[in-house]
């Protein structure tokens, strides 16, 4: 997916988080949105999911040459974030066979369990696994959707020296022909992309008033 943000800026109130972000993310790009603890990556990242609107500017996503409409995209992409949360009354099979009912999976549940470490437990409620437990599964359900975009958001939350290792086993094998977008401050996080906005490039006029 190709995604292109023209002058883009995001305000809440009265204070700019961002202002003037003009880029372009090239389809099957890895590129990295980094900046200190609420600087706004997070908000970034949520506009190019088109989770929420830009304040100005625009944003436009093509797939194989053919135009997304906004509301459309939620279709195009995996998301794993901190602040998502799963179905705690579920287990982690019967989470992943719900949601390949409305975004397919590019392999079967009980592979992708297996994958992600999580195959003793697929048949426990959620609302039992550990924190570190739950990321993986976030993550399994974001990089396994069959989508051209993949965003991430602190992807590393809860995980030990053991779930960082799968994380980046994930990204080299299972997102070689995704656009991916992480969000992140921590560069063991994002240290294959290729491309990097720095938030703190877009805040000069962030304390400018309307």
């Amino acid at each position: 997916m190709h995604i292109q943000l023209k002058n883009a800026g995001k305000r809440y109130n009265r204070e700019w988080i961002f202002r003037h972000l003009s880029v372009t993310i090239a389809a099957g790009a890895r590129c990295a949105i980094t900046g200190a603890n609420g600087s706004g990556k997070s908000t970034l990242l949520q506009l190019i999911a088109a989770a929420i609107e830009p304040s100005e500017g625009t944003i436009e996503w093509t797939q194989e040459n053919k135009p997304i409409a906004a509301e459309n995209m939620y279709r195009y992409m995996g998301f794993c974030a901190p602040y998502l949360q799963l179905i705690e009354e579920m287990t982690a099979m019967e989470f992943l066979v719900f949601h390949n009912n409305f975004k397919p999976l590019s392999h079967p549940p009980a592979q992708i369990l297996e994958i992600v470490q999580l195959s003793k437990a697929k048949d426990k409620a959620i609302q039992f696994y550990s924190s570190g437990m739950k990321q993986r599964l976030k993550l399994a359900q974001a990089i396994f959707t069959l989508s051209p975009l993949l965003l991430l958001d602190e992807p590393c939350s809860n995980f030990d020296l053991n779930g960082i290792e799968l994380y980046h086993h994930l990204i080299e094998n299972y997102t070689k022909e995704k656009t991916l977008v992480v969000s992140s401050n921590d560069e063991n996080e994002y240290r294959f992309c290729g491309q990097v906005i720095s938030i703190s490039d877009y805040k000069n006029f962030a304390a400018t008033s309307i």
